[in-house]
C-alpha cells in the first residue's frame, strides 16, 4: 500500500492537477481570514475551506490515470487496493495542507475571544482547528468517493453531486464537519476551545464507510462505468 500511496501522490503532484483547487482554497483563506482576527473564528473558516478542497482532490486522483494505465495498477495491485491508495493520496496531501494552513492562520490570528476580551492559548486552539481540519478532511474523502467512479463517472453528475454534498455536509445539522466547525465559532464568543472528539470519530467511520464501498465497487466496474475487464 505504502508503494501503491506513493505512486499516486507522485502522479498528482507531476500534473499539476492540484493546484486549482488549492489555488482556490488560498484564495478562500485570503477572503475569510483576515492577521489580527480572532483565532478560533479564523480557524473555523480554515478548517471549512477544507473540505470542498479535498472532496475535488479525491476526485482529481481517482480519475487521474488514463485508463490503460489504470488497468495495469488494478492487475498488479488488485482494483481495490489501487482505488484506496488513491483515495489515501488526496486524503494525505489534504492533510498537509491543512496542517501548514492551521498553522500560519494559529500564527497570524489574535490570540482572543470573537469580542477580544477574554485570552485564547494559541497551542490549544491550533489543536482544536487542526482536529477539525481533519474532520472537514475526513468528510470531503467520504464525499468525493461517493461522486466519483466507479460509482459516478458522467463528469456533469459527477461535479454536481461532489459541490451538492460537500455543501451540504458544512450545513446539515448533525454533520461532524458542521459541528467541530461551529464548535470553533461558538467557543470564539467566550475564549473557550472545545476539542471536537466525537465529530473526529464519526467522521473517520463515515470515510471509512465510503472509501469500503468505493474500493470495494472498482473490481466489479470499468474504467468506463460499465463491467470490469476480464
Amino acid at each position: 500500500m505504502t508503494a501503491l500511496l506513493g505512486y499516486h501522490l507522485a502522479l498528482l503532484l507531476r500534473s499539476q492537477r492540484w493546484l486549482p483547487p488549492v489555488l482556490l482554497y488560498l484564495a478562500a483563506l485570503a477572503v475569510g481570514v483576515l492577521g489580527g482576527g480572532p483565532v478560533l473564528d479564523s480557524l473555523g473558516w480554515t478548517a471549512a475551506g477544507l473540505l470542498p478542497v479535498t472532496a475535488w482532490l479525491v476526485r482529481i486522483c481517482a480519475t487521474q490515470e488514463p485508463p490503460a494505465a489504470r488497468s495495469v495498477t488494478a492487475a498488479a495491485a488488485g482494483a481495490r487496493r489501487a482505488h484506496l491508495a488513491s483515495l489515501l493520496a488526496a486524503a494525505v496531501f489534504a492533510a498537509v495542507l491543512g496542517t501548514v494552513a492551521v498553522a500560519v492562520v494559529a500564527l497570524i490570528s489574535d490570540p482572543s475571544s470573537a469580542d477580544h476580551r477574554v485570552a485564547v492559548p494559541r497551542l490549544p486552539a491550533a489543536a482544536a482547528g487542526t482536529l477539525a481540519a481533519a474532520v472537514c478532511v475526513l468528510l470531503g474523502t467520504a464525499v468525493g468517493a461517493l461522486c466519483t467512479r466507479p460509482l459516478l463517472h458522467a463528469r456533469g453528475w459527477s461535479l454536481a453531486a461532489t459541490a451538492l454534498f460537500a455543501l451540504l455536509a458544512l450545513v446539515t445539522s448533525g454533520s461532524p464537519a458542521k459541528c467541530a466547525v461551529t464548535a470553533l465559532v461558538t467557543g470564539s464568543r467566550t475564549g473557550t476551545v472545545t476539542w471536537p472528539l466525537l465529530s473526529l470519530l464519526m467522521a473517520a467511520l463515515t470515510a471509512a464507510a465510503a472509501a469500503g464501498l468505493a474500493s470495494a465497487l472498482a473490481p466489479l466496474r470499468g474504467s468506463d462505468g460499465g463491467g470490469a475487464a476480464s
